[in-house]
């Protein structure tokens, strides 16, 4: 079974899931990383393709995105990186990145690859899910390769449904329709987005995602769904930090307060 399903089946509340640029802070720190985060219990990990122009990502994402293409990261070192990753982690993970790339190393290959060295998922935010469902969902299950959606305040009832019925991963659920980036709170107007998905009753698990960076936010969103996912506030520990425990420390700190 895939691990994405594996988790959710085991753990229905407050998973976290972290994001993070391959390639950032230095272009080998990829893999230690990613042991890091599964040693400190963390659930799920999203392992960010850096791309030019991150159409959904804030400041933070992007000038990481920028540091780990200067740094020489590229989808090809990304999978060399990850080859053996296997031996040493068992939890679910996910690349996250944006169409462009994906579409030039080749969709069916980038599936391929993913399955060979044990990716479970991937998050394409530019992806329209007509084209997923007309043209790349075929080829995403034959690798057992889970395309994960993301919808929003602005997404449609009648989208957010199609969404839940033609996935089965989880559903990525955006807090706001603005960028990426850290927020210390949630107005009343997310609160009640999502009271509204809640009320939904979907099929999938959700995650939320954008803006957490605390305790009051992770507690908001582990309230209102099936867990969290971080990305800039750890990529801002990435940055600061002298090594990677230290920002993995950091982080686990800065959700205790």
């Amino acid at each position: 079974m895939n691990r994405i399903k594996q988790l959710f089946e085991k753990k229905q509340k407050n998973i976290l899931s972290i994001y993070f640029t391959a390639g950032f802070p230095n272009l080998t720190d990829t893999c230690n990383i990613i042991k890091e985060l599964e040693t400190n219990g963390i659930d799920l990990i999203e392992i960010g393709i850096p791309f030019s122009d991150p159409m959904a990502d804030g400041p933070t994402i992007q000038e990481s995105g920028t540091i780990a293409l200067r740094n020489g990261m590229t989808l090809k070192v990304l999978f060399d990186q990850l080859k053996d990753i296997r031996k040493d982690v068992n939890i679910p993970l996910i690349m996250m990145g944006y169409l462009n790339p994906i579409m030039q190393y080749g969709f069916e290959a980038f599936c391929k690859q993913c399955k060979e060295v044990g990716i479970d998922g991937a998050i394409i935010p530019d992806l329209p899910f007509d084209d997923y469902i007309k043209e790349y969902k075929p080829i995403a299950e034959k690798y057992d390769i889970k395309i994960v959606m993301l919808i929003t305040p602005e997404t449609s009832d009648e989208r957010i449904r199609l969404i839940d019925e033609h996935t089965d991963g989880f559903i990525y659920m955006v807090s706001s329709a603005s960028t990426t980036g850290a927020q210390t709170s949630f107005d009343d107007k997310k609160q009640d987005y999502f009271r509204k998905i809640n009320a939904m009753n979907l099929r999938n698990p959700r995650l939320i995602g954008f803006g957490i960076s605390n305790k009051a936010t992770l507690e908001a969103a582990q309230a209102n769904a099936s867990g969290a996912i971080i990305g800039s506030k750890f990529i801002t520990l990435l940055k600061d930090s002298t090594n990677i425990r230290d920002a993995v420390k950091s982080l686990k700190d800065v959700l205790s307060k």
